[in-house]
């Protein structure tokens, strides 16, 4: 006769500090307040329920960044998670800061392959097992190098480069710890669903690992996508929904008799408040109202950005700013960089933070015409097209191109007017990480570009940039113009 257990797994990925029910079409939707309702729900429904997060908890709202994630932490203390990991925007303050935010949790922090260069010492436990009800659940953290970019400003810090790497890792973890009688194996990554699927196809059966709960790429799923035996699932974005798992556990075999998987809205409607995490939030709030109250601008009408894989109200305008501001040719954005859909026409500190969050310094290149279509066109592949968490860019005035996605090439490629030549040399300013980032972001060396130019830093915070020209400029105004035109494959 088998033995059976039940567990519930709840989840939640990419949270990005999304603390604050917002309302829609008469009802309250999201909000930790009604996440923490519905997770209490559901503790004192069921009798095995545990709760993971699958990176980034912090950055993307004002009340996180104005204390640095401290209030972040103790938000998600109330919460109380059984176990999270570390996405790529919990470096965003600095990986010393991050270690002393896990300080601060009252939740294991997980990681397998992020570690100090010098003696591979790992910067965190890389696996934790939760006992619950005689079963015991095997919980490992992954996040591989071309998500977690931002730590290439930390020299000392690394992690594995390939998904080959952090299956080996996995491998090792299961073949050290399967001896413990582990009834189940979860993988919690932040690493996108399209490698999730490719890490999912290198893992050995034999290592036992019976589900992946992803982040990263922000994917809204409406059942998991299985992948060598293996269901794997995200939970979208923010505190809109939460991923919930219902499955029997055979504990004589160690591995899953039955699952059920479903996104669960997060809504007034159906989830009871908790008050005690919502003064909490209020406290925070009230303070960052004083602060971020003050009007910046206003514009002629509202500005929208509703897609980060084409040519934006929001992104033009901030392109043009820094173009003007900074006196580059070309200013290249990146469109993840804007996490607001609209913005005005009033504009208070607070709005523009919460669209803007990420500061950063500024570079000026010099590209040739011919590094210019080559860098457009590694920002036009296919993955960044088909929605994938790839960087995307918003290009200033004067910059304009037609791309066909069938031939994978350009139909125009102008600035100001007229074709841009090969030998053509243009002045391009970049963020800081994407400058970082040249050869992942661009397909352009360092050595190639800063041959007989080499780059220099033209201002230490885009924001101040950024906040300085919206000041200046009341009554702006912004549309899309067709400064990107984009052929989808079929189309031309």
């Amino acid at each position: 006769m088998k033995t059976l257990k039940k567990l519930t797994l709840l989840h939640s990925n990419d949270m990005h500090g999304d603390f604050l029910a917002e309302q829609i079409d008469d009802e309250l939707v999201g909000g930790v307040g009604l996440l923490s309702g519905y997770i209490n729900k559901v503790r004192q429904e069921e009798k095995n329920v545990l709760y993971a997060i699958a990176g980034d908890m912090f950055c993307g709202s004002i009340i996180d960044s104005e204390f640095h994630g401290v209030s972040t932490i103790q938000i998600m203390n109330m919460l109380a998670p059984d176990i999270v990991t570390v996405g790529n925007h919990e470096v965003d303050y600095g990986v010393a800061h991050l270690l002393f935010l896990e300080k601060c949790a009252e939740f294991p922090i997980i990681n397998a392959n992020l570690y100090i260069k010098t003696n591979h010492t790992r910067l965190f436990d890389p696996y934790h097992v939760i006992e619950i009800d005689g079963m015991k659940i095997l919980f490992i953290g992954v996040l591989t190098e071309i998500t977690l970019m931002k730590c290439k400003k930390d020299e000392l810090v690394g992690t594995f480069v390939t998904l080959e790497d952090a299956a080996k890792e996995v491998g090792k973890i299961c073949n050290a710890y399967n001896a413990t009688d582990v009834d189940m194996t979860v993988l919690l990554t932040h690493i996108g669903l399209e490698e999730d699927k490719k890490l999912a196809e290198m893992l050995d059966l034999a290592w036992g690992v019976d589900v992946i709960i992803g982040g990263h790429s922000h994917s809204f799923m409406d059942e998991p996508v299985v992948v060598n035996g293996i269901p794997i699932v995200q939970a979208g974005t923010g505190t809109d929904q939460i991923g919930r798992f219902d499955m029997m556990i055979d504990t004589d075999t160690n591995s899953i008799e039955s699952y059920t998987w479903t996104p669960v809205p997060i809504n007034a409607s159906t989830c009871p408040r908790d008050a005690s995490i919502e003064e909490v939030i209020r406290t925070y709030k009230d303070t960052t109202d004083e602060k971020y109250g003050r009007i910046i601008t206003k514009f002629v009408r509202k500005l929208t950005a509703p897609s980060h894989i084409e040519e934006t109200e929001i992104g033009n305008l901030f392109a043009d700013l820094l173009k003007d501001s900074l006196g580059v040719d070309i200013f290249l954005v990146a469109s993840g960089s804007f996490r607001v859909k609209e913005l005005g026409p009033v504009v208070t500190k607070g709005d523009f933070d919460e669209c803007f969050p990420f500061d950063d310094r500024a570079h000026l290149l010099y590209w040739t015409g011919a590094q210019l279509r080559h860098a457009l066109l590694r920002m036009l592949r296919d993955e960044a097209l088909a929605g994938e968490h790839t960087e995307f860019y918003q290009v200033s005035h004067g910059l304009e191109f037609e791309y066909d996605q069938s031939t994978h090439s350009m139909l125009k490629l102008n600035f100001e007017g007229k074709p841009v030549a090969d030998d053509q040399l243009f002045t391009v300013g970049l963020q800081d990480f994407h400058y970082r980032n040249l050869k992942d972001s661009f397909d352009l060396e360092y050595e190639e570009v800063e041959k007989e130019h080499p780059q220099r830093e033209i201002a230490t915070s885009c924001v101040q940039v950024l906040e300085e020209a919206l000041q200046r400029g009341q009554h702006q105004n912004a549309k899309v113009e067709g400064r990107m035109i984009l052929h989808k494959a079929g189309e031309v």
